[in-house]
């Protein structure tokens, strides 16, 4: 296993490190400061500030933008709207980029390298027709719209996708959605046009080809934004996790993806380096709050010393350098068994599971550490503990990847008990 980087990844890593460092961190807290004063004060949240659109204006003209995008499936898209050089990254040079990114809330987005949208132009790259793409992918690329992804549903138990309730009914050259979704990232941002919405197209198929993917113009007739929710009392503007309700949507049938009954299939295509990303990203905000926690614990005293001195904290923020840095290798693997195999499904669920709740509990630590002001908004690290706490759920439970593991783990010994070979 070969983890080291290329020489451009190594480059680009380190100027995204200099961008969030000298031109993203400078002004986020105003930002985040700006949107809460508007929220209180009953003003849109939701509106983009010109600060962040500027960021964006800055890391594109350095061909900091796109750096998603996957190797071998750019084509001339990386040429258009791609990054340094033109050619996209394989997973294992892109993970320390997104490290690098999840040191910040808002360098996903100013990179154009945010969720959903990548993972949306990622399936768009693979799956979509030129028609599609002409319509939906370049100007994502672009950075002129945004999307969201619309498959989680409040009535049934989401992490089972054959429960799903929502249909997407072909009924000639239509297609006809209806259904309830929710926690569909990305549908507050002002500029979100389209959505990826997953349906059932035939009950009666087998299971992994009942659903269809299909593209979804907001401002279709039918389709209404019911709310916008919180994450344990984050909005997370500009973005969002909204509620989103389609009766009766009408649309082309070319609009599905790939054509019916293929959602499944584009699902685990689109989730495996996505997940790779949130937990690049789950690595920065981890070491981001490690170097809060360290900066705290040596400045402040207590009782007449330090408090890294005081309570076991030394051995706190050992093992938190620790569980960074075995999660980081981690997710290594993972990526590296995706470009060399090409599929990694066991090694994808082992971070899915391990990376966020290792996160979860750094971050819980640096809380402790900053006492009451860690609860508050003067500090990032409750936004951080709401984003690691809730991708323990996005893209599937703890459960469901531990059950994967679990599966994969246990295979040997139950066709050594089949075969009776077993001691």
């Amino acid at each position: 296993m070969d983890f080291t980087p290329s020489h451009r990844a190594l480059e680009l890593t380190e100027a995204v490190r200099e961008f969030v460092t000298d031109e993203i961190a400078p002004l986020e807290p105003q930002i985040h400061a700006d949107i809460a004063r508007r929220r209180l004060a009953g003003e849109d949240s939701w509106a983009v500030d010109p600060r962040l659109v500027e960021l964006q204006g800055r890391a594109r003209e350095q061909g900091l933008w796109n750096l998603f995008l996957p190797a071998g499936q750019e084509g001339p898209y990386a040429e258009r709207y791609g990054t340094r050089g033109g050619a996209g990254l394989s997973n294992t040079d892109y993970a320390p980029i997104a490290e690098e990114m999840g040191r910040s809330f808002l360098a996903p987005l100013v990179f154009n390298c945010n969720a959903p949208d990548t993972g949306n132009m990622e399936v768009l790259l693979k799956y979509g027709s030129q028609e599609q793409r002409d319509r939906w992918l370049d100007p994502l690329l672009d950075g002129r719209i945004r999307s969201a992804f619309l498959m989680t549903e409040p009535d049934v138990a989401s992490s089972d996708a054959s429960t799903m309730a929502a249909t997407a009914r072909v009924d000639g050259d239509e297609v006809v959605l209806d259904g309830r979704k929710w926690w569909s990232t990305g549908v507050g941002h002002p500029d979100c046009e389209v959505g990826i919405f997953m349906g059932v197209t035939d009950p009666e198929a087998h299971r992994y080809q009942r659903h269809s993917m299909v593209l979804v113009p907001m401002d279709a007739p039918g389709v209404t934004v019911e709310r916008m929710l919180t994450a344990q009392g984050v909005h997370d503007e500009p973005l969002g996790h909204g509620e989103v309700s389609l009766e009766g949507v009408r649309l082309p049938v070319s609009n599905i993806i790939a054509g019916p009954g293929r959602a499944s299939e584009i699902a685990q295509g689109r989730l495996g380096p996505g997940r790779v990303h949130h937990c690049m990203r789950l690595i920065g905000l981890a070491e981001m709050a490690l170097d809060l926690a360290c900066r705290r614990a040596s400045s402040r005293v207590a009782f007449g010393k330090p408090i890294v001195n005081l309570g076991g904290n030394r051995e706190r923020l050992a093992e938190s350098r620790i569980a960074i840095d075995q999660a980081r290798l981690l997710v290594l693997h993972a990526a590296w068994k995706l470009d060399t195999v090409g599929e990694a499904a066991v090694e994808v669920s082992a971070i899915k599971a391990a990376v966020p709740a290792m996160a979860q509990k750094v971050i819980d630590m640096a809380i402790q550490l900053h006492g009451g002001g860690g609860m508050s908004d003067d500090h990032p690290l409750a936004g951080a503990y709401a984003t690691a706490r809730s991708l323990r759920l996005a893209d599937g439970p703890d459960e469901v990847h531990l059950g994967v593991v679990a599966r994969a783990m246990l295979a040997p010994y139950r066709d050594a008990a089949t075969t009776g070979s077993g001691r």
